[in-house]
Formats: C-alpha cells, sequence, structure tokens
C-alpha cells in the first residue's frame, strides 16, 4: 500500500526587508571568501563544530526526501595515513599516465600534483559517500531489498555545498578532493556495497604560511540571465 502523505503547518519567519538585505549582504561577504586551502595546520578543532556542519549537510534537499548520504569524519591519523597512501597512488597515476594534456594544461594555474599531504595534516578528513541505492529489510522474513533512490548524484552535490558553507561560515578553511578512481575509499572506511565515495574534504585551519593560487570569478553578468 502506498504511504499517504502528512502534511503541517509551515513555519516560516517573514522578516523585514533591511534585515533580509543585512543578511544576505553578511552572508554574501562572508562566503567571498572562502578559498580552496592545501596547506593545513595540525592545530585541533573542535568535533562539535564537524558536527553541526554535517548537521547542516544533512538537513539538505533531496530527491522524494531520500537523504543517500553518508558523511564519515575521519580524524584517525592511521587511517588518514592509509588514506593518502591510497590517494597519491591513485594521483600519480592520473598525472603521470591517465590524464589528457588538455586535463593537464587546465591544471596547471592552480600548481596542483599527485602529493596529497592535506589527506594527514588536516585534523578532519570529511569523506562523503552517495547512497546509490538504498537497503530495506522486510519486517516478516528479514530479507534485503534494494530501494531505487532517485537524484542521488543531484542531492550529494547539494549538500555538499552546504557542508563547504557550514565548515566556512564555523571558521573552518576546507579542500574539495576527488582522486579517481575513489573505491579505495570505502574499502579502507568500511562502507557499505551501496556506498560510492563521492569527494573527501580536509578540514581545519590553515598553516601559517598557507598560499593559494591567484585566481577570479566570473562576472556577474557572465553567469546570471534576468529574464
Amino acid at each position: 500500500m502506498d504511504q499517504q502523505a502528512v502534511f503541517e503547518p509551515l513555519k516560516f519567519e517573514r522578516i523585514p526587508k533591511h534585515e533580509q538585505e543585512k543578511r544576505s549582504r553578511a552572508f554574501h561577504d562572508r562566503m567571498l571568501t572562502r578559498r580552496t586551502v592545501r596547506e593545513f595546520s595540525s592545530a585541533p578543532v573542535p568535533f562539535e563544530l564537524i558536527e553541526k556542519a554535517i548537521r547542516v549537510a544533512a538537513s539538505a534537499p533531496s530527491g522524494a526526501n531520500q537523504q543517500p548520504w553518508t558523511f564519515v569524519a575521519v580524524s584517525d591519523p592511521d587511517i588518514k595515513r592509509r588514506m593518502r597512501i591510497a590517494a597519491e597512488a591513485e594521483e600519480r597515476e592520473n598525472y603521470q599516465r591517465r590524464m589528457s594534456d588538455d586535463w593537464l594544461a587546465a591544471l596547471a594555474h592552480l600548481g596542483t600534483d599527485w602529493q596529497k599531504p592535506h589527506i594527514e595534516d588536516a585534523p578532519y578528513v570529511i569523506v562523503v559517500f552517495r547512497q546509490a541505492y538504498g537497503v530495506a529489510v522486510d519486517e516478516r522474513t528479514g530479507e534485503e531489498r534494494r530501494v531505487k533512490h532517485y537524484y542521488s548524484e543531484e542531492s550529494v552535490g547539494i549538500a555538499v555545498g552546504f557542508l563547504l558553507a557550514a565548515l566556512h561560515v564555523a571558521g573552518l578553511a576546507t579542500l574539495t578532493h576527488t582522486p579517481s578512481p575513489m573505491k579505495f575509499l570505502r574499502e579502507i572506511l568500511d562502507r557499505p556495497d551501496n556506498e560510492r565515495a563521492y569527494v573527501l574534504v580536509p578540514v581545519g585551519y590553515p598553516a601559517d604560511d598557507a598560499e593559494v593560487p591567484v585566481i577570479s570569478k566570473k562576472a556577474l553578468d557572465e553567469v546570471l540571465i534576468h529574464l
């Protein structure tokens, strides 16, 4: 039998226009200071900040509200070491053999290479997994069955955006790292077969001598169309 929809009154705060503008401006100004960081301090980060950011990420909208994500927060040095070794093995192969000349040229201005010390240096690494499908257990037989997930890629992408924003607002630096292939993350972190590593996010404070590449973003009139 189909599950019946249940509704409740929306709790929505209608705030004055001046307050809308104030909040929008503050968030805009804060987010424009966000940079991708590859050099991290080993200074400890309160786990509460990680937990709250993941709570924000897990509140993101998702297809059919299936919430097809798992967030694994890693602080164990031994696990981070294993992750780094495996990631660097894949990335070395990418930079030396798999990537096309065009791809390498596109990355050149960022100064990246196969070495990934940030995986060990950052106090936390959040690995976001996409649940390719759900698993339900029959209450009568105990048998498992697959549950189709809708728009899981898009849903997890939105959640990662929430996560990065929440961590930045909390005063933390991040890096989005997608070593390819990423199957090793599921194996190292002992995740089930229905989960696929989506992105690896080192989190912490920047190193005192951290540097970032000089880049620019597209002008608003290049990305915004108002009809």
